[in-house]
């Protein structure tokens, strides 16, 4: 049993769209300058923890009470603090602070994880047109669930000083939770959205507006939000008290001796992003060295055993991926040779043989581009599928066997046509979407693409099952 007593808080908003991510970037970047900060998010979210990576410096871990159970949880907090030098986590919700899975309970939600934690909340309540209403706001999320803890509110939002001198008053008074934040309405304050959400950092690097963009949120969350007062909050949590490791108790690569390790190469540039660190993690745990590469700028895959290919927005670079025909042609060869490839969601559409991109979402063009072509099948844009998936395998694939079940997500604006009548699906979900009819994971040679996203540390066979996969080519 090993005790935490790192500091911690979890910063919640009343709804989505209260400004939540903006702030605490701006909030996990200030107090980075001075402080050793591990950003976590609650959800399954990819784009938020690239903004708190980038801000603090340290690899943003997702904690969601629905996949994970509460042991899981807390393991990868405590992975993600590891090596002692963090010493305060910052932990950003997801929607509002009581959205979850169902109606009744906590679970998924935000609320579920800061009780898990024993954590101090501060709630980001969106005040705009509103001011004695907010209390009542406040003394809402406060009453709803006594075991949460709400130790201070951030108004956004806000129009001027008379606008917050009534919202304060009115919070204080009759809830006596303290304001130790006002955020001012300003332009700046504001981060590019698209069709998933946020322009993730990878891509957001390009624009030299980007580092003065985070600049200018930082310095109005230092000059409006009482930072002091919120971490004597965080400073305020109550010891949490861990079993001992059961998920990142691989065998390790020093396990392993020179000829049984492996070589992943991880598809990783502006098209390609979407990853939980802690999948990276457990993978190098049992025993692979992991090898970045870009499909959009390099020549062709490095010399690896096998190939993961994770989500992001391959439609809005069909044109450079189709340009870069030998990597195409590397992938095809290595999957006709039987090497292992998951492609997760954008993996599946690079994957693909084609991509019809749709006239006028997010100045895409409309037109069908070529693609790697290792799965028969053709990705058309358009629609929206937003869901939990759980599901189990039907047959041998490098991620699982018959019989493995797991719990994942799936988030994605295509869908998958031309799909021919022999093809081999791998998943058959009980809850989900998929490719068709109930059913995930187009598999072909040693090559498995699907929608669902899954994480490691609630898909526990995921990074073992590839691995070895990759060990026994």
């Amino acid at each position: 049993m090993t005790h935490h007593n790192t500091p911690r808080v979890l910063l919640a908003a009343d709804r989505s769209s209260a400004g939540k991510t903006t702030i605490c970037t701006g909030i996990m970047a200030a107090l980075s300058r001075r402080l050793c900060v591990q950003p976590f998010k609650v959800g399954l979210d990819y784009i938020d923890p690239s903004y708190h990576t980038l801000a603090c410096g340290r690899a943003c871990r997702n904690l969601d009470g629905y996949l994970m159970t509460e042991d899981a949880v807390l393991e990868t907090f405590s992975h993600a603090l590891g090596d002692e030098k963090a010493n305060l986590a910052i932990i950003e919700g997801v929607r509002g602070l009581h959205e979850g899975f169902e109606g009744l309970s906590d679970l998924g939600s935000t609320a579920q994880i800061a009780k898990i934690l024993k954590c101090p909340v501060v709630l980001i309540i969106d005040a705009r047109s509103i001011t004695r209403s907010a209390a009542a706001v406040a003394m809402g999320y406060s009453a709803l669930d006594p075991e949460v803890d709400i130790r201070g509110v951030i108004l956004n939002k806000i129009g001027g000083g008379r606008h917050a001198e009534k919202a304060i008053a009115a919070i204080e008074h009759y809830t006596g939770i303290p304001v130790i934040g006002v955020v001012p309405r300003d332009e700046k304050m504001g981060l590019t959205m698209r069709h998933l959400g946020l322009v993730p950092v990878h891509e957001s690097k390009r624009s030299p507006e980007f580092r003065e963009r985070i600049a200018n949120i930082m310095q109005i969350v230092s000059e409006n939000i009482d930072l002091d007062r919120l971490v004597e909050i965080a400073k305020s949590a109550e010891p949490l008290n861990m079993s001992g490791k059961s998920i990142f108790a691989g065998a390790g690569i020093a396990d392993y001796d020179t000829g049984k390790r492996v070589r992943i190469g991880v598809a990783l540039d502006e098209a390609f992003n979407f990853y939980y660190r802690d999948n990276i993690d457990l993978l190098e745990l049992h025993g692979a060295e992991i090898v970045y590469f870009s499909p959009l700028h390099d020549a062709t895959v490095p010399t690896v055993d096998g190939i993961y290919i994770g989500g992001g927005y391959p439609e809005l670079f069909a044109e450079e991926l189709e340009a870069n025909m030998r990597m195409r042609q590397s992938i095809r060869r290595a999957s006709s040779d039987g090497m292992p490839i998951y492609g997760e969601c954008g993996g599946l559409m690079y994957l693909a043989r084609t991509m019809v991109t749709k006239s006028g979402m997010h100045g895409m063009s409309g037109e069908t581009f070529e693609m790697v072509g290792a799965i028969p099948v053709t990705v058309e844009m358009g629609g929206k599928v937003v869901s939990y998936n759980v599901g189990s395998f039907t047959t041998e694939t490098p991620i699982g066997r018959p019989g493995d079940s797991f719990k994942g997500h799936e988030f994605h604006h295509s869908s998958i046509t031309d799909i021919p009548d022999d093809s081999v699906f791998a998943i058959r979900l009980e809850r989900g979407i998929g490719i068709k009819d109930g059913k995930d994971g187009l598999l072909v040679e040693n090559t498995l693409a699907e929608y669902a996203h899954l994480h490691a540390c609630s898909y526990l066979r995921f990074a073992e099952a590839f691995v070895e996969a990759c060990r026994s080519r």
